[in-house]
């Protein structure tokens, strides 16, 4: 495994990390305790780390020869809560 597959693993990993704390703590935190400053940094954090994720994909796509199909998978995976870590099992 080379440097940008590593990379991208690593990109995966922490964009799906982000999104379950999106989804698990700052947003609960914000609507059921009125605390909306989690969601501003973690939302920001999480929104860098999904376009290094789709951008990433499409590296990964040229240098791993996948179908545009399984390009598509993996882009869905991406705005699942637990997709990137199928993908990046499956796909890496």
């Amino acid at each position: 495994m080379d440097i940008s597959t590593k990379s991208f693993k690593v990109i995966s990993i922490l964009e799906a990390i982000s999104f379950l704390v999106l989804l698990g703590i700052a947003m609960p935190l914000k609507y059921i305790w009125d605390m909306p400053q989690m969601v501003q940094v973690v939302g920001m954090a999480h929104g860098v780390l999904f376009i290094l994720y789709v951008i990433g994909a499409y590296f990964m796509k040229e240098k791993l020869n996948w179908s545009w199909g399984t390009l598509g998978i993996v882009m869905l995976c991406s705005v699942l809560p637990f997709g990137p870590f199928y993908a990046e099992r499956k796909y890496l």
